[in-house]
C-alpha cells in the first residue's frame, strides 16, 4: 500500500488542438518522452521570475518576466542548458560519454555563468584548469566543504528518457559525480530519473514512485521520500529538499499544470524545483497535457521538441 493518498485521475485527458497537439498526438510516437523534456522547460521558465524569492502572496500561473535575472518571460536558466546538454550528449553517443558531456556542460556554462551554482561552477573552473574529470568533483567538494546542492538532479531526467528502468541508477550516479560527489545528491538524481524512465516507458504514478523507492540505496533519501507526508516542504538548493518539494508537487497533483504551478509558487529554488516537478509530470502526462499558453511563450520551443525527437530516436537504437 501506498504512504499517502493519490488523486483519482481520469483516463481521458484533455487534448488542446492546437497544432503542436496534433503533431505529437497523431503522429509524434513520443508524446511522453517530448512532455519529459518540454516540461522540465516550462517549469523552469516559469520558475525562475520567483528564484531566491518567498512564496508569492498570489499564486503566478502564467509566464512572467524579471526575477533575480531579469529574464525575458517565457526565458529558460542553466536548468534547462545542463537538461539539453545530457540529452544531447545521450543521443549523439548513443549512450553516456563524460568527456563528451563534461564538454557540453562546459559549453553551456561559458555562455552564462551567471545562472550556476557554486558546486557545478567550481567543478567546470578546475576541469578548464586541466583537473581530469574523475578527480574535479572530489577536489571541489573539498574546496568549498559540500556538494549536496540540486545541480545533478534537474539536469538528469534525460537520462530517464533515455534508458530502461535497469540501467538508469548507474548511469545517474555516474553522471552526478561528475560535479556532485555527495552521495545523497547522486541518489536524488537516482530517485527522479527513475520515475521519469518509468513514466514515460507506461508505469503508472504510483508503480513509478514505488519502483524508484525500492532502488534507493541511501537510508536519508529513501526514508524523506518514502515517508514523503511527514517533512516540511523547503524549496532550497538542498538536492534532497528540492527533491522532495517536486515530488511531493507531482505525487499530489491532479494534472500537469496544477503540478507545476504548487512546485513553482514554493518560491526559493523555483525554477529547479519546477524543472523536476515539470519533467515528472511531462513523463506522467504527456506533451499534450502541457498547456497551449505555456508553450507558445516558451522560448526554445521548436529547438527542444527537435531535440526531444533526437534522443527518443537515439534510445531507440542504444547499443
Amino acid at each position: 500500500t501506498l504512504p499517502f493518498a493519490l488523486y483519482h485521475q481520469s483516463s481521458k485527458t484533455s487534448i488542446s488542438r492546437d497544432k503542436y497537439s496534433l503533431l505529437v498526438t497523431f503522429i509524434f510516437p513520443y508524446p511522453k518522452s517530448a512532455g519529459s523534456l518540454i516540461g522540465l522547460a516550462i517549469g523552469d521558465a516559469l520558475g525562475a521570475p520567483l528564484e531566491g524569492l518567498p512564496p508569492p502572496l498570489r499564486p503566478v500561473t502564467g509566464m512572467k518576466s524579471g526575477g533575480i535575472h531579469h529574464l525575458a518571460r517565457g526565458a529558460t536558466t542553466d536548468d534547462t542548458d545542463q537538461a539539453c546538454a545530457v540529452a544531447s550528449s545521450l543521443a549523439a553517443c548513443r549512450g553516456y560519454s563524460p568527456p563528451d558531456l563534461m564538454h557540453r556542460l562546459i559549453g553551456a556554462y561559458l555562455r552564462q555563468p551567471q545562472f550556476y551554482g557554486p558546486t557545478s561552477s567550481a567543478v567546470f573552473q578546475l576541469v578548464l584548469s586541466g583537473v581530469p574529470l574523475t578527480e574535479a568533483a572530489r577536489y571541489a567538494h573539498e574546496l568549498t566543504g559540500q556538494s549536496r546542492s540540486n545541480g545533478a538532479v534537474m539536469r538528469g531526467p534525460p537520462i530517464g528518457i533515455f534508458y530502461p528502468p535497469s540501467m538508469v541508477r548507474e548511469v545517474s550516479c555516474a553522471c552526478a559525480r561528475l560535479t556532485h560527489h555527495d552521495p545523497v545528491a547522486q541518489e536524488c538524481s537516482a530517485f527522479v530519473n527513475r520515475m521519469v524512465s518509468g513514466l514515460v516507458r507506461g508505469e503508472t504514478r504510483e508503480r513509478a514512485y514505488l519502483h524508484a523507492l525500492s532502488a534507493c540505496q541511501s537510508r536519508e533519501v529513501g526514508s524523506v521520500l518514502g515517508n514523503i507526508r511527514d517533512y516540511p516542504l523547503i524549496p532550497s538548493l538542498d538536492a534532497l529538499e528540492a527533491t522532495h518539494c517536486a515530488v511531493s508537487a507531482f505525487l499530489f497533483s491532479p494534472s500537469f499544470e496544477a503540478a507545476v504551478i504548487t512546485a513553482v509558487n514554493l518560491g526559493g529554488d523555483a525554477d529547479t524545483i519546477g524543472a523536476i516537478c515539470g519533467s515528472l509530470a511531462g513523463a506522467r502526462y504527456g506533451y499534450p497535457a502541457i498547456p497551449v499558453r505555456w508553450r507558445r511563450a516558451l522560448t526554445g520551443h521548436p529547438r527542444l521538441l527537435a531535440l526531444a525527437r533526437e534522443l527518443y530516436l537515439a534510445a531507440q537504437t542504444r547499443p
